[in-house]
């Protein structure tokens, strides 16, 4: 996959990812039967897809693949239940705003646990993501939903910034539907032990929202973004990504009337806007080395 289709694939990716929010506001489901129901419906698509084409399911995949694969899978078992549980509390404005802070926690993680060097251009976008968080927190009182959704927000935010830098790491030996079956069963298998008390209240209309979810949003929105993944870094993938609460919001605006505050919008533009530019610029140039080298001298 060259760039321009890695950027279209998670453009549209970013799409069917702003519908999300709108699926677990129709989904009458606690988050984590949402969560379990929408991998089961990925995995099926994904090995029908597989079965079809005749794609190897476990070539390729060693203990060290195994191993990121089933971390990467917890960490989206505990994104998309934190997310729901944000949506449920705090609505889809929130719960999307306080999810685009993921591409901050990115760059934290990058500095933190891969020791790579931070600019001072990339410290005043985490600045600017942090002054716009505290725009759209509604009040400081964990007793206001609002800001008990923001978060949960927070938490998907955070466990998505892993699981997309673990898949950096994944993607690279193992085809992208290997990567995206194997990852979504895994949240099956996590999450399946504490939805089997809530399954039996799943309504048929709820059971043919989640087959969209799965499919659509869970299995294809996956299969691209790990596409998507294998060329684009994981930061440029999480500047795409970042622009969902903008599908989210619109999509929440005309289905539910959920309109967010003055404060929200602003605090949102300032984020996302931090993020668009974080991806935009250029990469600072290392500094001249000290001493005064010699010229190279001219042929003549």
């Amino acid at each position: 996959m060259n760039r321009q289709r890695a950027l279209l694939a998670i453009h549209i990716a970013a799409v069917l990812f702003g519908l999300t929010g709108i699926f677990g506001e129709l989904i009458r489901a606690d988050a984590m039967v949402i969560t379990m129901g929408r991998a089961g419906f990925a995995v099926a698509a994904l090995f029908a897809f597989m079965r079809w084409q005749g794609l190897p399911i476990r070539a390729g995949i060693d203990r060290r693949s195994a191993l990121a694969l089933g971390c990467a899978g917890i960490m989206l078992a505990i994104h998309w239940v934190t997310f729901f549980i944000a949506v449920k509390v705090g609505g889809v404005a929130i719960a999307t705003l306080g999810f685009a802070s993921f591409p901050a926690f990115i760059t934290l993680c990058e500095w933190l646990v891969l020791r790579e060097r931070i600019s001072r251009g990339e410290w005043a976008i985490l600045a600017l993501v942090s002054f716009g968080l505290i725009l759209v927190t509604p009040s400081f009182d964990f007793r206001d939903q609002a800001t008990e959704g923001l978060a949960w927000a927070l938490v998907s935010g955070f466990s998505f910034a892993l699981f997309t830098l673990i898949n950096r790491k994944a993607a690279g030996r193992v085809p992208a539907y290997q990567v995206a079956c194997w990852e979504n069963l895994v949240v099956v298998v996590a999450t399946l032990p504490f939805s089997l008390g809530g399954i039996g209240a799943v309504t048929p209309l709820d059971w043919f929202w989640l087959a969209l979810l799965g499919v659509f949003c869970t299995a294809l929105s996956h299969y691209l973004l790990v596409s998507s993944l294998m060329t684009l870094k994981a930061r440029s993938a999480g500047i795409v990504i970042a622009l969902e609460p903008i599908y989210a919001i619109f999509f929440a605006a005309v289905l539910f009337a959920q309109y967010p505050g003055m404060r929200a919008l602003i605090g949102g533009a300032i984020m996302i806007g931090a993020i668009v530019w974080s991806g935009t610029r250029r990469p600072e140039r290392p500094a001249a080395p000290r001493g005064g080298g010699r010229r190279p001298r001219r042929r003549q």
